[in-house]
């Protein structure tokens, strides 16, 4: 890996990281549903725009249709739950959380894609669900109902993008992924469009300081993430880029307590010590996959796009 490529991994590790800390200040000002619908607008507008200046054409019509699917599953509901747990759990543990993205890849590539569940995975799987339980139990949380639905919906929003990431290798797989990063953006902030409509955010919280942050938020941790994103599945391939998702919960505990005054609990770090160690035991190779397909492919698809 030459060292442009470490540089962009971990500028990426850092911003994907930001992006909860983002979620976790504006969701409480504007609530859930604008946070994650004006991140979505603002990136797809963004990303067009840079698809007209790079003349690349995505082909709007042809895959209207899997935009649509994939801007659900992989950013429009998963960036609605994450923004309705931050009203309860900090950052960096949704961070963590997210982190169980490729293990649900692998489950549902097993169910839908034939793909073998070793019992190297089934042990990864297991200490997935103990790291989560570790995190709901242990997180220094008054466990009521509320922390209840929010450790939930950080479970469900990873699973979304397992089942994105089984969508686009079955059905999309065909499409540019720079196009699915774009397409996907829009069509899931106006799939999310009425929704503002029933529960606007407050007059009140909308001034100029706001505006900049969604701008920024959106612009950073979408449409410029997504540009480094499938460079690098580009430059290293996809496999090499997806260490990104161990390297997201680092940086949020970091930004989240340098930002948020957020504590990082020792109960954080075993939770995501044993997610991690899970998520690798399913997503990983086995050696023997390692030697039959040899290096990653720069033209194979990402599974999912995995950041908050």
């Amino acid at each position: 890996m030459a060292a442009l490529d470490v540089v962009l991994l971990l500028a990426l590790s850092a911003i994907w990281g930001s992006s909860f800390i983002f979620i976790r200040w504006l969701a409480p000002v504007i609530g859930p549903v604008a946070t994650a619908d004006l991140r979505m607008l603002i990136a797809g507008i963004a990303l067009v725009l840079f698809f007209l200046a790079a003349r690349i054409r995505p082909g709007w019509r042809k895959n209207a249709r899997h935009f649509l699917v994939i801007g659900l599953l992989n950013s429009a509901i998963p960036f609605v739950l994450y923004s309705a747990a931050a009203l309860v759990l900090p950052a960096a543990m949704e961070a963590i959380f997210n982190s169980m993205s490729p293990m649900f890849g692998a489950i549902f590539a097993a169910i839908w894609l034939g793909e073998k569940l070793t019992a190297r995975k089934v042990a990864g799987l297991v200490l997935g669900v103990a790291g989560v339980a570790a995190m709901s139990s242990l997180g220094g949380l008054r466990f009521d109902l509320g922390t209840a639905l929010a450790v939930i919906a950080c479970v469900l929003a990873p699973l979304c993008y397992g089942l994105a990431g089984v969508y686009i290798r079955k059905r999309a797989s065909q499409v540019r992924p720079i196009a699915v990063a774009g397409g996907s953006q829009l069509f899931g902030g106006l799939a999310l469009l009425p929704f503002i409509a029933a529960a606007p955010p407050p007059a009140a919280a909308l001034d100029a300081r706001v505006g900049i942050i969604v701008v920024a938020f959106a612009l950073l941790c979408s449409a410029i993430a997504y540009v480094i994103y499938y460079r690098l599945i580009a430059d290293i391939g996809p496999t090499k880029a997806l260490t990104v998702t161990f390297l997201i919960p680092v940086f949020a505990m970091a930004w989240g307590l340098l930002f948020l005054g957020e504590s990082v609990t020792w109960s954080m770090i075993l939770g995501a010590a044993v997610i991690l160690a899970g998520t690798w035991l399913v997503a990983a190779r086995g050696p023997r996959a390692a030697k039959k397909t040899g290096s990653d492919s720069a033209e194979t698809a990402p599974a999912s796009i995995l950041d908050a």
